[in-house]
């Protein structure tokens, strides 16, 4: 009897690495993934994730990275454990951002860094908000190359617009609106839900005095008939 050793190739959805190893980075790599997934909302070809690990090579689970937000154009919205390449048309993950935390090490990101211009990644980012430290690469043939004026860049992929302060990095929409941490946009929201019930107030205080209005007219009206008068007599005349 031959019993087969073969077993199926395991494809872990976790690297066993934390998310953040801070708040700010944490922060600052959902901002990155939840305004993205805002921008892109109404298009159901663009996959957006943070930490989510990208096998790009079948059979070889070893060969893998977890980027802190990607965004995959072509491919739909949804679950996944993980980005298995194979099983998403070989569509590369065009936009990969990295957030650094102290624990980086110039190793590390450069390691980093050699895997996605292997495999075909178009725009790479770096922030480092501890140091309020920007930088990217896009790819230039076979390479990614550094981007000079990345102080003030607009992303050719995503529209989206880095402005690089003495403070932070400030992040636009493509229609100029700022990229919103949650609370910013709980508070917006409140904001806008109170400025909507004002208008509704004065809409309805408007439609009382016209109601109130109506009332008074009509009132007048029947004064005048039970006077004899024809208002609509004296109107044509």
């Amino acid at each position: 009897m031959t019993i087969s050793t073969d077993r199926p190739i395991v494809y872990p959805d976790s690297d066993g690495q934390p998310m953040a190893d801070n708040t700010l980075q944490f922060e600052w790599i959902v901002l990155l993934k939840e305004n993205l997934e805002c921008l892109f909302a109404a298009e159901p070809d663009v996959f957006v994730a943070g930490d989510l690990l990208w096998y790009p090579v079948e059979g070889h689970p070893e060969i893998r990275v977890a980027p802190d937000v990607m965004v995959v154009f072509g491919r739909p919205k949804g679950y996944r454990g993980s980005y298995r390449q194979w099983q998403e048309n070989q569509i590369v993950p065009q936009v990969v951002f990295e957030v650094l935390s102290p624990g980086n090490t110039l190793r590390e990101m450069a390691k980093k860094q050699q895997f996605y211009e292997c495999y075909g990644v178009e725009e790479y980012y770096l922030y480092d908000p501890d140091r309020n430290d920007w930088h990217g690469l896009r790819r230039v043939k076979d390479r990614l190359v550094g981007i000079d004026a990345i102080t003030d860049w607009v992303s050719p992929r995503l529209g989206v617009r880095f402005v690089l302060t003495d403070e932070t990095l400030a992040v636009y929409y493509p229609d100029g609106r700022r990229f919103l941490t949650t609370i910013e946009f709980s508070a917006r929201a409140e904001q806008e839900a109170a400025r909507a019930e004002q208008e509704a107030a004065r809409a309805d205080q408007v439609e009382s005095q016209l109601a109130a209005e109506r009332a008074r007219s009509l009132r007048l009206l029947e004064q005048l008939r039970s006077l004899g008068v024809d208002p609509d007599a004296v109107e044509a005349e």
